[in-house]
């Protein structure tokens, strides 16, 4: 019999939830993607399950088209059901209660679930602290106006997103700063590889900033080995 836990690890192994620490010690082992000899995460995932006393099963992550492809979500899924074959290869060999350790929190743009769904076993998932949360609480504000929506995005629609009238966006997955070609008076709450301890934070209007958040995304990934940033954006 075979059980998958798909665990929110939050964006810093300080911030494990108690929930998470027990149903990781409680797995037989943890499967994770292997992107590499210089893979921070990877090391990260590893320093979790170590003092938890878990094994960590690394798989090498299939390729994935990044160049903007023109059916990008063909390209995504495709990806997806590689990863499933590569994953289900181990769980078939290996049966028993198998950890999926989730970066920020399994509900936004992860892709494991869907992933984990292929594999056609039993899972639960459990939340983690999100990287929308920390950039919240980081820079002391409510992510919305009083009575208002806020719409989470990624870098790639975020052009898209202003054209149809949305001015109050959570902006991830934005390796490019699509921010600064937009056209208009907005501000802006950025940070950076939230909860780590070389997290970096900036805010204010954005044509003020642009230049404060290049630098300070540089020297994130130049201690950190990666970079992980999310932004708020209110037109001012």
């Amino acid at each position: 019999m075979t059980r998958v836990r798909i665990v929110g690890i939050g964006c810093h192994p300080g911030q494990l939830t108690l929930e998470a620490r027990e149903a990781i010690a409680g797995c037989d082992y943890v499967i994770a993607a292997d992107k590499g000899p210089d893979d921070p995460l990877l090391a990260l995932r590893r320093t979790i399950c170590a003092d938890l006393g878990v094994e960590l099963v690394a798989v090498p992550d299939p390729p994935r088209d990044r160049d903007d492809p023109a059916d990008y979500d063909g390209a995504v899924l495709d990806w997806h059901d590689a990863r499933a074959a590569a994953y289900g290869s181990v769980v078939a060999q290996r049966p028993g209660t198998v950890g999926f350790l989730v970066w920020g929190d399994p509900a936004f743009y992860d892709s494991t679930i869907r992933v984990v769904e292929r594999l056609g076993v039993p899972y639960d998932v459990l939340p983690g602290v999100s990287a929308l949360s920390l950039l919240a609480a980081r820079h002391r504000v409510v992510l919305h106006d009083v009575g208002r929506p806020v719409l989470v995005t990624t870098g790639r629609r975020l052009a898209v997103e202003v054209d149809a009238g949305h001015d109050n966006l959570v902006v991830m997955l934005d390796g490019r700063l699509q921010a600064t070609s937009l056209d208009g008076d907005w501000d802006i709450w950025w940070g950076a590889n939230l909860g780590s301890p070389h997290e970096e934070l900036v805010a204010g209007r954005l044509g003020d900033v642009v230049e404060d958040i290049r630098t300070a995304r540089a020297r994130a990934k130049a201690a950190d080995g990666w970079v992980m940033d999310t932004y708020l954006l209110r037109r001012h």
